[in-house]
């Protein structure tokens, strides 16, 4: 059983009157009367961070994880609370040194505030934060409509090399390691969107788990199906130099997640508006394919305008 069949089977039913929590099928609880939105995550080492040895590279990564899922909804973030579970290894006076400049830092560059958590002595290290944002609306899922454009930020799968350096699956010269290393703990949000995305987005995500996996739950409880174009999707020129280099495949890359890029879906009459916002803003924003209708199966199209089938389309918690 993975994570979604879990929620849908045992927990779901537990929020039918509860309009903020949309059947428990987006990233934010949305209390529209207050104005109150929230999202709450768990980070666990060893399965969303390799290890310890950076903690204050590793609370910026979780931070910035956890607040991309309110900016991708339209919505500045204000506040988070955070839990933590450590030893007294992982929570060395060194490491809590760190781990505070850290949260100091990420509260400076995203204006965001501290409100409280709590601390667990355990042998397991984990954090969960929760953050919480203030908004009249929000972006939600499965609101995207039949020919809608699908657009995606900035540039896919360089968290994914990142990882893969990290873990000496890949060897790279020592500025590359550098860069790489820098997309995997330090994700780019584009905070300054939030004002402009509800302008011309019908839904959103942010994509945590990986392109493909993230557009299928954009739209899950919809009949639609998408055509995505596999040469429009963005990459960097240091990826593009390591796929041709290095024979890496651009489609597991960009399908291994961390990205926290904002995916989305317009309408091809804000075509414009976007572009332009894209140039204002300074903000990369790839227009890499459309909406169809579900009597045609979602499909992803390589350079030669055939198919490709995928042999993982992101990552999925099991149980």
């Amino acid at each position: 059983m993975h994570e979604f069949q879990l929620i849908d089977r045992y927990f779901s039913n537990l929020s039918v009157n509860n309009k903020g929590s949309f059947n428990l099928n987006d990233d934010v609880f949305f209390d529209k009367s207050k104005k109150l939105v929230v999202s709450i995550d768990t980070y666990v080492e060893g399965i969303h961070f390799i290890n310890f040895k950076k903690p204050d590279l590793v609370m910026k990564k979780i931070i910035r994880s956890s607040i991309s899922d309110i900016i991708c909804k339209g919505v500045k973030p204000k506040y988070y609370f955070i839990s933590g579970s450590g030893n007294r290894k992982t929570f060395s006076q060194s490491n809590l040194k760190k781990i505070s400049v850290a949260l100091k830092n990420e509260q400076n560059k995203y204006s965001i505030f501290l409100c409280g958590g709590d601390t667990v002595f355990s042998n397991k290290l984990s954090f969960t934060i929760t953050s919480v944002g203030f908004s009249k609306k929000i972006i939600s899922r499965n609101k995207a409509q039949l020919n809608d454009d699908i657009y995606v930020t900035g540039n896919l799968g360089e968290s994914s090399v990142g990882l893969k350096i990290l873990k000496k699956k890949l060897v790279v010269n020592k500025t590359l390691k550098k860069y790489f290393e820098n997309k995997y703990f330090l994700p780019t949000l584009n905070l300054k969107l939030t004002d402009k995305l509800s302008s011309f987005a019908n839904t959103s995500i942010d994509i945590s788990d990986g392109l493909i996996s993230d557009l299928e739950k954009l739209i899950n409880k919809q009949k639609l199906s998408y055509k995505v174009y596999l040469e429009d999707i963005p990459v960097s020129n240091n990826v593009k130099k390591l796929i041709f280099k290095k024979k890496l495949n651009k489609i597991s890359l960009i399908t291994e997640g961390d990205d926290y890029q904002i995916l989305f879906t317009a309408k091809p009459s804000k075509a414009r508006i976007i572009n332009k916002t894209a140039n204002s803003m300074g903000i990369k924003i790839s227009n890499i394919g459309k909406i169809c209708s579900n009597l045609q199966k979602s499909q992803i199209i390589d350079q030669k305008g055939k198919k490709i089938a995928l042999k993982t389309k992101g990552y999925l918690h099991k149980f």
